[in-house]
């Protein structure tokens, strides 16, 4: 079993841990006291001290990738007892100009390698009666976005899918949750602003966009993320599960 918390001795796996919220959520952890796979398509460095985290490079969307990354944690560090899944892309386009790559891309990276993983980690969790799934997913599954469809959609489909997951887990003590951030400083959102006006754009709304703004006046940092990640893995959230917590700074007035 592991500690207080339900963090402390246990061991997470983290994916899209190389930066940005993955970064964030796996060091959040590690502080936390659990021992940390972070899995990333990038390199990542590994630190030592503290709150170490164990980088593993894998593109979860190749041919046996995701049961080989699985052992290998495994193998290392132990049961799965926490799974995060913050790995993520995002093609801007609108759905006339989107191409069957962006389209097949996205959802490969966003919805099927979530789903896979799942089941692949869920397994032995189910085996040992315990664990905690959370996906970080995104407003834009509950809000309609120019030139964000496909991203959309693909998160979209992992919420509904974490949510199912979770009702079938439940008898067993396996808990499943989503947290929707809205615009994070990460290098994904910075990749978005094509000008200085950009970000204020991001907080104050755009009328051409349909976007409201966020009521709150700031981005959200990745570590309000980590927190709320933190949160729901921790025993304080022992009797939540299927939630879905927008961290948005009420962006989305919880369309």
């Amino acid at each position: 079993m592991f500690g207080a918390e339900g963090t402390s001795g246990a061991v997470a796996l983290v994916t899209g841990a190389a930066r940005g919220i993955g970064a964030a959520v796996a060091s959040a952890l590690a502080d936390a006291g659990a021992r940390v796979a972070g899995i990333d398509l990038r390199a990542a460095s590994t630190p030592t001290g503290p709150g170490t985290v164990v980088h593993y490079q894998a593109d979860l969307t190749a041919d046996g990738a995701i049961d080989a990354t699985v052992r290998r944690v495994e193998n290392d560090l132990g049961p799965v007892d926490i799974l995060v899944h913050v790995a993520g892309v995002l093609r801007p386009a609108t759905v006339l100009d989107s191409t069957d790559d962006d389209w097949d891309h996205t959802f490969a990276v966003n919805t099927t390698a979530v789903f896979r993983l799942s089941r692949a980690v869920t397994a032995g969790m189910i085996d040992r009666g315990r664990g905690c799934v959370v996906l970080v997913g995104s407003n834009a599954a509950g809000v309609p976005r120019r030139a964000m469809a496909a991203y959309s959609a693909s998160k979209a489909a992992s919420t509904m899918l974490i949510r199912c997951l979770g009702l079938e887990l439940a008898p067993y003590g396996i808990r499943c949750n989503v947290v929707s951030p809205g615009s994070t400083n990460t290098a994904m959102q910075r990749e978005l602003w094509t000008d200085d006006n950009s970000r204020g754009g991001a907080l104050e709304g755009s009328a051409e966009d349909f976007r409201v703004g966020i009521p709150l006046g700031r981005l959200a940092d990745p570590s309000d993320i980590a927190d709320a990640v933190l949160f729901l893995v921790s025993d304080r959230a022992r009797h939540i599960t299927m939630h879905d917590l927008y961290v948005d700074g009420g962006a989305s007035l919880r369309a």
